[in-house]
């Protein structure tokens, strides 16, 4: 059974940063699509940024280019978010997510197959 657990949530003020840790089990697949999706209440879950373990490449949301990274942390099967110069906007809900065997369009949520709980960034102006 796949579990995605995220942490690394937290508030901070504008102009901050967070790091958000996704720890997967049970995941088998070798070469998969993972990312990272946010929400707030009353709108669309909205694709932030998304990794493909086969060539390495990463995608990211216009608003959050050059200043969230995607990546592979060091312990296996663990996804990270780094988060710089955060902004009011940013603060949502965010969840990490895995595709199955079937590749899909990394910013689209009904891509993927297995979600975490969430964890909840708050950033103050």
């Amino acid at each position: 059974q796949v579990q995605l657990v995220e942490s690394g949530g937290g508030s901070v003020q504008a102009g901050g940063s967070l790091r958000l840790s996704c720890a997967a089990s049970g995941y088998t697949y070798s070469n998969y699509y993972m990312g990272w999706f946010r929400q707030v209440p009353g709108k669309e879950r909205e694709g932030v940024a998304a990794l493909y373990s086969r060539s390495g490449n990463t995608y990211y949301v216009d608003s959050v280019k050059g200043r969230f990274t995607i990546s592979q942390g060091n312990a296996k099967n663990t996804l990270l978010l780094h988060m710089n110069n955060l902004k009011p906007e940013d603060s949502a809900m965010y969840y990490c997510a895995a595709m199955g065997g079937r590749p899909g369009i990394w910013s689209s949520k009904d891509s993927y197959e297995y979600w975490g709980q969430g964890t909840q960034v708050t950033v103050s102006s």
